[in-house]
């Protein structure tokens, strides 16, 4: 059923480059015909001559600037294969894009050469997936031609061209914006994210000033003509034999080019593209030619991937191991954990642009620079940047011993539980409100099934009030994601009035919901608190988290406000309880990938995805438990 609309498009697209290679064929004839008197008067014998005398040097300048154009060719091909996820290993990539590049260009018909030499030189790849990279290859080029052209027309041109240039680079910013700041919007055309859409444009300048200096460096030496004049006209040139879509674009690059080169010699100039066609499309088909009847390399196709997801049995066993409690968002279903064969495993979480270690490795008793190097590769692999979100001081340590940047987040608010009293100064404020909640009659409670309709409308209130949830590294409401939890509930007179929710980890408990309907008493959530803290108590777990205080404080001021990020009521509250802080860190390779990092976990926090309803087993403390905590607390224990 799916072979027919892929047979279909296929032949769509030969039809659309037969159609343009008509339209293009018609515009070279009138070029042809407005140059007719220039194209006569072409000395061919004595370009031939000219030819013939170029120095050594020269040649070999030629084939070094060749050689540098398609090594950028090359890891093009691995920067598509990465974006579209095809799990090939890059070296192998990049030696079949070179191969297919370098013969479809000569031949001619680029998307359905390409397409049969990727065929035929990665292993384990269908004809139909060598066509989408075929064609994804060649638009990403002609993407990242147009922008280079429109830079250095902006730059060096004047007129007409210098407006062209405008034109081309507010196009291109657009969807360079659309990458960085709503990449959702692009994923349904497949466009790359912001970072690929930088490498692939950093790949073409590269490739189109090297093949351009391969042109320059076979100029004759009576032509006096600057790299910076010849650079817009041989970019329009090359874009006119792309177009064109004849074998190397013969025929309308020449013409292009000489009709804006009109000071220069034509035989100067026709024998300088006579020697850039053999150095720059002669040899490196014949190369790729012998490299195609090679054929694929005898390694396995592939490269297995450096990070893994894991199974939901293993994700829980790997889950509990961590000290950490709140490596329980996994349930929510935007994190999922990520191991490797090294036994370092991470709860990670994917933006367009990053891959987020969150918290620190699990699987292993301390941090490893082996968990920190997996999960960098794991990222580059994906087209993304590495980050590490909310990592203790030791792996932050460890991350700034390897080179990479770190910023202090919110420091993260702990308890212990088995140490805990509401006597002293510092804990007055609690006592306050402990008592105004008492007064209220607030009762506190398991949270049972029965009460979901209630718990679901205090959640759209309070969502409502603060213009959505939360998420990524904050929990949102869902009954399934609560059924993993343990979850507190606050009424008066029956009515529910404030729930919380926490993880519940073998050493660790970790506060995730707080959600109050607009008329709760003052102390309720307190109540709530302090009740999950003798909890903790009589369950023997010696630390409680209050979670963090803040997000990233790197980002600025308007942008924490854009984004909601300010937490200084949360700080207040937590407060309270009097709470050792404990830092928390952002780690990533370098400073760009930093601030990368932090506003696409701010953005993850602020816009999150829909998130999956799931439905998972957990133990909770037995009713008896509760009891005798709720007990505790009226007491005053």
């Amino acid at each position: 059923m799916q072979a027919i609309p892929r047979t279909v498009s296929l032949q769509a697209q030969l039809g659309a480059a037969a159609q343009r290679i008509g339209l293009s064929l018609l515009i070279l004839g009138g070029i042809a015909f407005l140059l007719q008197d220039r194209i006569m008067a072409l000395d061919v014998d004595l370009a031939m001559q000219n030819l013939g005398l170029m120095r050594g040097d020269q040649w070999l300048g030629a084939l070094v600037a060749a050689a540098i154009s398609f090594w950028a060719v090359g890891r093009y091909d691995g920067v598509v294969h990465q974006h579209m996820g095809t799990g090939v290993a890059q070296n192998e990539a990049r030696r079949a894009g070179i191969t297919a590049i370098a013969i479809s260009q000569t031949v001619g018909a680029g998307v359905v050469t390409g397409a049969l030499l990727r065929w035929r030189m990665l292993r384990g790849v269908s004809l139909w997936q060598a066509t989408r990279l075929s064609v994804a290859v060649t638009l990403s080029f002609l993407a990242g031609w147009a922008v280079v052209t429109g830079v250095v027309l902006t730059v060096l041109g004047t007129g007409t061209l210098w407006q062209a240039g405008v034109c081309v680079l507010l196009a291109g910013g657009v969807a360079f914006a659309l990458g960085l700041w709503q990449p959702n919007a692009l994923k349904r055309f497949s466009i790359p994210n912001a970072l690929t859409q930088g490498r692939l444009i950093g790949l073409t300048l590269v490739d189109t000033f090297a093949a351009c200096l391969a042109l320059y460096l076979l100029l004759p030496a009576d032509v006096h003509l600057p790299f910076l004049t010849l650079l817009p006209a041989f970019l329009l040139a090359l874009g006119a034999g792309l177009a064109s879509g004849t074998p190397g674009g013969v025929g309308p690059f020449e013409v292009t080019l000489l009709a804006l080169l009109g000071h220069v010699p034509e035989v100067s100039l026709l024998a300088a593209i006579m020697g850039w066609r053999v150095v720059y499309f002669a040899v490196p088909a014949l190369l790729g030619a012998v490299v195609a009847t090679y054929g694929p390399t005898r390694r396995a196709r592939g490269a297995d991937p450096v990070l893994r997801k894991v199974s939901a049995q293993q994700a829980g066993s790997l889950i509990a191991q961590s000290p950490r409690a709140e490596a329980g968002l996994v349930g929510q279903g935007q994190l999922c954990v990520l191991d490797s064969r090294l036994g370092a495993a991470w709860v990670a979480g994917r933006t367009a642009q990053t891959l987020v270690g969150m918290l620190d490795p699990i699987g292993i008793h301390q941090p490893q620079r082996a968990a920190l190097r997996a999960l960098a590769l794991q990222a580059s692999a994906e087209g993304r940047v590495a980050a590490v979100y909310k990592c203790s001081p030791r792996t932050a340590a460890l991350a700034r011993n390897m080179g990479w940047q770190t910023a202090a987040l919110g420091p993260e608010a702990m308890l212990n539980p088995l140490t805990f009293t509401l006597d002293g100064p510092q804990m007055a404020a609690l006592r306050r409100k402990l008592r105004r909640a008492e007064a209220a009659g607030i009762t506190l409670h398991h949270a049972q099934p029965a009460g979901a309709a209630e718990r679901a409308a205090i959640a759209r209130l309070w969502a409502r009030a603060r213009k959505g949830e939360r998420g990524f590294s904050m929990g949102r409401y869902s009954e399934g994601y609560l059924a993993t939890q343990l979850v507190i509930e606050a009424r008066q007179n029956g009515r529910l009035l404030a729930f919380a929710s926490f993880h519940q980890g073998c050493r660790e408990w970790a506060l995730d919901l707080m959600r109050s309907a607009p008329d709760c008493p003052d102390g309720t959530m307190q109540a709530v608190v302090t009740h999950a803290v003798l909890l903790a108590h009589a369950a023997g777990i010696p630390r409680l988290s209050l979670a963090s205080a803040g997000l990233p404080p790197a980002l600025p001021a308007w942008l924490c406000r854009k984004l909601k990020v300010d937490d200084s009521g949360l700080h207040r509250f937590k407060q309270m309880f009097a709470p050792v802080w404990h830092k928390r860190y952002i780690a990533a390779p370098t400073r760009t990938a930093l601030a990368i990092s932090a506003a696409e976990v701010a953005r993850a926090i602020s816009r999150p995805a829909p998130m999956a309803n799931r439905q998972s087993a957990h133990h909770h403390l037995a009713p008896n438990e509760i009891a005798r905590s709720t007990q505790a607390w009226q007491t005053g224990a």
